[in-house]
């Protein structure tokens, strides 16, 4: 699902696709429904507005995008190969193949990059700033190492290469303002967080030891003091960005303080491997899920003035946890709700939003969407990109402050039902 407004979601299924807005706890409203096209498997919606890209697996090469209001297409496009993902932005919409990246201007859809012959990324592995001001892209650079390319969107420039992992990348996401990048590799053990575009590792997660998994979402709190990660196990783990060392009161002389600053002192001696092992930093909050091996996309979000986490699941389901930002610990169930029933539609729904709980940090959305359109209008073409369809709104789109539909919007977040 994605999530728009306060908090929307939007599904891709074998029937076509769904739109949801969660105004509250309780509140789940189906806002749109499409069965015109089957077996949607990418969905973005360009935050809370009206626009969405789609991806069907009967056309797995051709890109549309939808005024989902309107029921219009506004344009088209076919690659070479399947679309693996999809990301967009204010200003830009990438399109991810499994060795080339199509960069696009989203205001007039017209191609302005095409970044060839990267290294084989079957998955479609690929990340976009949500902040267009500051719109990197980081893409796998090896598929042996965990090396990130970081290129710069706005100017079309490569900005720099990250040695991140040893073993190859399974996740990438920017947090809200493209200031920082965080990244696991396919072992699933280690996630790492690096200053953009500067390339320094800020940050060092572990998630476990005992197995290797397959992280399957990465997303950061829209604030940036929170970090959480799914994975194909039953855990879901959020970690906490702080610099412990700047707030830690002086020790007093005791045994134990004395040992722990030669301990310290000791690691500067220590190969950067086993040094930075040591200096760890264990989950801040988890949560046990009732399933293991499905995928799973998750979500740090502000709802009602509380923080929550949401974890949407390939088998069609919505669960909200409470988060204690305070103390961590383990996440408690508040709310489970069904994306796959019969939901009443109730389109231009206006969010209900309850007053006053205690204050909170900053809502995050995860980044990645799935949404089928209804339209058979013609758009652009992929050879010419003229005009044959129709405009994109002006006001969904502007050099300064755009305004979209929802001023509160915050980016969607997507699961997809295989």
């Amino acid at each position: 699902p994605s999530l728009q407004g306060l908090f929307s979601l939007a599904i891709g299924t074998t029937t076509g696709y769904r739109l949801f807005s969660l105004s509250s706890v309780e509140q789940l409203d189906q806002v749109h429904e499409s069965n015109e096209i089957p077996d949607v498997y990418i969905v973005e919606r360009l935050f809370s507005s009206s626009l969405v890209v789609v991806v069907s697996h009967a056309k797995p090469q051709q890109m549309n995008v939808y005024h989902f209001k309107k029921g219009t297409e506004i344009c088209n496009y076919s690659y070479s190969s399947k679309i693996l993902s999809i990301r967009l932005n204010r200003q830009r919409l990438v399109v991810c193949l499994e060795e080339s990246i199509y960069i696009h201007n989203i205001k007039d859809m017209k191609l302005l990059k095409t970044i060839m012959d990267t290294p084989p990324n079957t998955t479609g592995l690929c990340a976009l700033s949500i902040n267009h001001a500051n719109s990197y892209l980081a893409y796998p650079g090896s598929a042996t190492s965990g090396e990130i390319a970081l290129y710069d969107g706005n100017t079309l420039k490569t900005a720099c290469t990250i040695p991140a992992h040893d073993g190859p990348l399974a996740a990438l996401t920017f947090n809200s303002t493209g200031s920082k990048l965080a990244s696991a590799s396919e072992k699933g053990t280690v996630i790492r967080v690096f200053s953009i575009p500067g390339g320094q590792k800020l940050y060092e997660f572990r998630r476990g030891m005992k197995r290797y998994v397959n992280i399957s979402s990465l997303v950061f709190s829209m604030d940036s003091q929170f970090l959480c990660a799914s994975s194909n196990t039953e855990t879901v783990h959020i970690f906490k960005l702080e610099h412990l060392t700047d707030s830690r009161p002086e020790e007093p002389p005791t045994w134990s303080g004395y040992m722990g600053k030669m301990f310290q002192a000791a690691t500067n001696y220590l190969p950067a491997q086993v040094s930075g092992m040591m200096n760890q930093d264990r989950a801040f909050a988890t949560v046990r899920l009732n399933i293991s091996g499905q995928r799973n996309i998750c979500a740090l979000s502000t709802i009602q003035k509380l923080p929550r986490l949401l974890v949407t699941t390939s088998d069609g389901h919505l669960c909200i946890y409470n988060l204690d930002p305070q103390d961590g610990g383990e996440c408690v169930l508040i709310k489970k709700h069904s994306l796959l029933g019969s939901g009443k539609t109730e389109e231009n729904k206006e969010n209900d939003l309850r007053p006053p709980l205690p204050q909170s940090y900053a809502a995050t959305v995860a980044r990645q969407s799935t949404v089928p359109s209804t339209s058979t209008m013609p758009g652009y073409s992929e050879d010419g990109g003229a005009l044959r369809g129709e405009v994109i709104p002006e006001h969904e789109f502007a050099t300064g402050p755009v305004c979209l539909d929802d001023e509160n919007e915050f980016p969607p977040v997507s699961i997809r039902d295989p």
